[in-house]
């Protein structure tokens, strides 16, 4: 299971911590979702999750108020003892002096933001879900083509950072080299990003280890892309049937999720960099509704009709 720490979330989100006396370093997060504790503040704690941060807004601090204070104060107590991750109050909501020393007391960090409770918990969850995200670690190398994500993958000395170094040069934007980290944030989306190690590298054979941030500047790379397709390099085999016409996509499959893929046979005189971008521009017609090889068919299929008649 993957975690998130505390201290990840506060500067990722500059949150105010009302509790500083709470050493949060050791505090992980590890669901991606949150709750916001209405119910357990009337009293009612069956199915609570208690690994979710908790989140008052408006409404449960206004329930607060209306109630009686020794019972709101008793069950936020019992919410504590459930010794949940975080309670983070929004808009700035002022947090009761006996409160913040009775979380100091069991360990709760309180902290606060000044957004408005739909706003954080949007953005809280929507961050969450990629850092919690399942995730898997490849061989190969990640490519931003006209804002569509290339993942290189083949064989080593095949000229997968050779291709990547070509595109980088043609205006196309380097995340990861040698080192892909797959991440699930959703059932339609992978997101392929860089070991911090290795980030902005790559390996030439011959040359040794480049900083393409540094030759090129930093419009030449990015940290994160969505993986849209997959180019497979593979040695030409005379024996084997190559698709020519692409009227069926073949797919490859990452921790469930299915990509467009590409099996490109590699002899000397051929344009890696050019036949990436030609794959990328097709593949996003054909997410606009065009399909060439569809075309194609369509037009000798006519022909064929015509002639016949």
């Amino acid at each position: 299971m993957y975690t998130v720490s505390l201290v990840s979330l506060i500067e990722k989100m500059s949150l105010e911590n009302c509790t500083p006396d709470i050493d949060i370093n050791t505090i992980k997060i590890s669901q991606p979702d949150v709750n916001r504790p209405a119910l357990q503040l009337a009293g009612f704690f069956d199915h609570f999750d208690s690994e979710r941060v908790q989140i008052i807004g408006r409404v449960e601090q206004a329930y607060m108020e209306c109630v009686d204070k020794e019972l709101g104060i008793k069950n936020l107590s019992r919410l504590m003892d459930y010794k949940v991750p975080c309670i983070v109050f929004s808009r700035n909501m002022e947090i009761d002096e006996q409160l913040i020393r009775m979380a100091t007391e069991k360990g709760v960090p309180l902290l606060r933001t000044s957004k408005t409770t739909s706003s954080f918990m949007a953005e809280v969850i929507r961050w969450l879900n990629v850092e919690l995200a399942p995730r898997i670690t490849i061989h190969g190398g990640l490519v931003d083509v006209y804002g569509e994500g290339i993942l290189i993958m083949g064989e080593s000395g095949i000229g997968k950072s050779e291709a990547a170094l070509e595109l980088i040069k043609r205006g196309h934007r380097l995340v990861t080299d040698d080192v892909v980290e797959i991440k699930k944030v959703s059932d339609e989306t992978l997101i392929g990003t860089s070991p911090d190690i290795t980030r902005h590298f790559i390996e030439l054979r011959g040359i040794g280890i480049i900083d393409v941030k540094t030759l090129f500047g930093v419009e030449s790379v990015k940290n994160t892309q969505s993986i849209d397709l997959v180019i497979k390099l593979e040695e030409w085999n005379k024996e084997k049937q190559y698709d020519r016409l692409g009227l069926e996509e073949q797919y490859i499959e990452f921790l469930g999720n299915k990509v467009v893929c590409h099996s490109i046979p590699i002899r000397p005189g051929r344009n890696l960099a050019v036949i990436c971008e030609s794959a990328a521009v097709n593949y996003r017609q054909k997410k606009m509704g065009y399909n060439a090889a569809q075309e194609l068919y369509n037009r000798v299929t006519n022909s064929l009709k015509k002639s016949n008649n």
